[in-house]
């Protein structure tokens, strides 16, 4: 079954509008008719099935039957501050931490970071981060669209997770698989989830110095080192065992 999202506002009592490029797609490339079921998500989140009743060359008319009452989100919002990784890998990073559940990705200029994106790049690149994410969201069934922020700086990032529940940092140095169990098994429905992921070059012992002095959590992720792309999608993997309801 197709699946897009739309707007709040676009919802009504009994209809939705699907716009833009979905409403494109929908109408030249899906070719759908007037009758076809359809699963639609609100970016605020929420599901609904409803039937195509009306197109036009902007957007598509659709009349709401029931609302789904499955709920597919995680119990808890877990954010993920990937450090800024080389090449096309952070577009894989979103891919995957979408489809396990992550409620929002925050790339993060670290000191070790080999990348560095000027203001005009980073803007460029935050918007087609974004469209993955959406991407990732219909792919997965997600309730919503996570939102892929703008690069923040190290100490912006730890001040952006400040009030958080839980705040987990892998470090390569960090000892005690015991300890990250307890640590994972600790996140608790309802609540927000900071997961800090340094780059190729890993954290700075200064960076790891500051996040422990933010009430971050330095934990091990086994004996093996894990390049970063695979560092956070282990650690969400792990939360989302323990959060899925």
């Amino acid at each position: 079954m197709y699946h897009f999202f739309a707007e709040p506002e676009a919802f009504a009592e009994e209809t939705v509008t699907i716009t833009g490029q979905d409403a494109v797609h929908m109408t030249r490339v899906l070719r759908m008719k007037p009758g076809e079921e359809i699963l639609v998500s609100s970016t605020a989140g929420g599901d609904w099935m409803c039937r195509t009743e009306e197109f036009s060359p902007e957007d598509v008319l659709c009349r709401i039957l029931y609302r789904c009452e499955e709920d597919r989100e995680l119990a808890a919002r877990i954010h993920l501050f990937q450090g800024l990784p080389k090449s096309d890998k952070m577009e894989m990073i979103i891919q995957k931490a979408v489809e396990l559940g992550a409620y929002r990705i925050i790339p993060v200029a670290t000191r070790n970071a080999v990348v560095k994106l000027d203001e005009k790049k980073a803007a460029q690149k935050v918007v087609r981060w974004n469209a993955i994410a959406e991407s990732a969201a219909k792919q997965s069934k997600r309730s919503m669209v996570p939102q892929v922020a703008g690069v923040m700086k190290f100490a912006e990032a730890l001040a952006e997770a400040s009030s958080y529940a839980l705040k987990l940092m892998p470090y390569e140095n960090a000892e005690g698989i015991g300890a990250t169990r307890r640590a994972v098994s600790s996140a608790a429905p309802g609540t927000d989830i900071a997961v800090f992921i340094g780059p190729e070059g890993g954290f700075d012992p200064a960076e790891v110095e500051a996040a422990e002095a933010a009430g971050f959590y330095p934990v091990t992720l086994g004996k093996r080192i894990l390049r970063t792309e695979t560092a956070g999608l282990c650690i969400l993997s792990a939360l989302m065992l323990q959060l899925e309801e």
